[in-house]
């Protein structure tokens, strides 16, 4: 059986100590320790096709498009050999407006503001050029299973046409907001042209092309932390009912006390 894992990354930044922000140093280490121990990378939607392709597949995927992933995580990807995928939600790039939403729109105005710029679209199908996947992430960052079916609709599938006129290849991917997500929220994405999905570990998800559980990866997610979320015996563990339903409850519980510590050091 092929062993599949799929990374979830935000931000990378050299001193923004956001819960959704890692350090080039880390990434560079996590990456090459994968890639030591025989992963193969591939794109979000290759790794999860039915055709993994190889007995170790690494997809390295990027959510909500910050600029810093072209800046500071693609030579890092480049060196190792990697292609990258990253989510874009399509109402930000070319708007002159910074990356916020509930979560980390208290770090708008503060002394780290740039780090919220987003990628443009000539960054994001120069990626695409390079191998990378580029996927919707929506078009504004909702929650998409507190929308009525036409916001969820107009969600989905004005951020696939949007992705396909700026980067001229088919989207068919979705990374789906804060990993939230439901039975709705799937058929939605099938309905809207979707291929492939990528959610994280909440206990919604099965390990089904529009329904991929990620691991996220955090700014506290060094050394044995990491080790631990990537070791095949937890993931098999965590894909048990109980256990992700568990997590799910208290990843919610870090997320509050992150928003809080982040505010404190904003």
């Amino acid at each position: 059986m092929s062993d599949v894992l799929v990374l979830c990354y935000h931000a990378v930044s050299e001193d923004w100590t956001a819960e959704l922000s890692v350090r080039p140093d880390a990434l560079a280490e996590q990456l090459e320790t994968l890639t030591r121990r025989g992963y193969r990378g591939a794109t979000f939607t290759d790794a999860v096709s039915s055709n993994p392709p190889g007995a170790r597949t690494l997809a390295v995927t990027f959510d909500d498009a910050f600029e810093s992933v072209a800046r500071l995580a693609l030579p890092i990807l480049a060196r190792l050999g990697l292609p990258g995928t990253v989510f874009v939600p399509t109402d930000f790039p070319d708007s002159g407006r910074p990356l916020a939403w509930p979560g980390i729109d208290h770090w708008v105005g503060g002394p780290h503001a740039g780090e919220l710029a987003p990628l443009s679209w000539a960054r994001l199908q120069a990626l695409a050029e390079l191998g990378w996947e580029v996927g919707s992430h929506t078009r504004s960052h909702p929650r998409l299973t507190q929308i009525d079916d036409r916001a969820l609709a107009d969600e989905l599938a004005l951020s696939r046409d949007a992705c396909q006129e700026h980067i001229g290849r088919p989207c068919v991917s979705l990374a789906y907001p804060y990993g939230d997500v439901d039975s709705r929220v799937v058929r939605a994405a099938r309905e809207a042209g979707y291929l492939t999905g990528a959610g994280l570990p909440t206990g919604a998800l099965r390990t089904r092309a529009l329904e991929w559980p990620r691991i996220g990866i955090y700014h506290p997610d060094g050394g044995g932390r990491f080790a631990l979320k990537v070791a095949p015996t937890l993931r098999r563990v965590r894909a048990l009912a109980p256990f992700a339903a568990a997590l799910a409850g208290a990843r919610h519980l870090d997320g509050v006390r992150a928003r809080a510590a982040d505010r404190r050091g904003r």
